[in-house]
């Protein structure tokens, strides 16, 4: 089994990690108020409650964008899934990396803002992490196709 196929099926065990790992913690400018964890999933719990069509929007960039375009590049690897669909998980690919942007961008609205206090978390940077992964991991699937080879990766 080569390097890219194990790597991306390690994504598939990293991303419900990432999910539910601390993105941010998240608190008040005031010295008795503790900082609460934010992770993806509670984000959704949240979003769920208030506002459903963004729910569903950051549902689909946040779970199941990457994880599709995970299991997508598997089942390409084990020859399951022709390599024509490769530009359609590159786009799968682009929605996941625009959630990683939307939470960067909130961080520093809040943090100009000055009302709250708002610190990264590890769970930022293995989401991120995962994301250019698979970005890295679709690229090489794409340049094997272009090499003579039995092995579809």
């Amino acid at each position: 089994m080569t390097l890219l196929k194990l790597a991306n099926l390690a994504l598939l065990v990293l991303y419900p990690v990432a999910w539910f790992a601390p993105l941010m913690r998240a608190g008040l400018n005031l010295p008795l108020f503790g900082l609460s964890e934010i992770s993806v999933i509670s984000g959704l719990q949240s979003l769920w409650r208030s506002d459903v069509v963004l729910a569903l929007v950051v549902t689909l960039f946040a779970l199941f964008a990457p994880y599709l375009k995970t299991i997508g590049l598997a089942l390409i690897h084990f020859g399951l899934l022709r390599r024509k669909v490769l530009p359609a998980l590159d786009i799968l690919g682009k929605l996941a990396m625009a959630d990683v942007f939307l939470v960067a961008l909130y961080i520093t609205l809040i943090k100009g803002i000055g009302l709250g206090r708002i610190e990264v978390a590890w769970g930022l940077y293995l989401f991120t992490a995962c994301i250019l992964a698979s970005i890295l991991i679709a690229w090489r699937t794409a340049a094997a196709r272009n090499r003579p080879s039995s092995d579809p990766a």
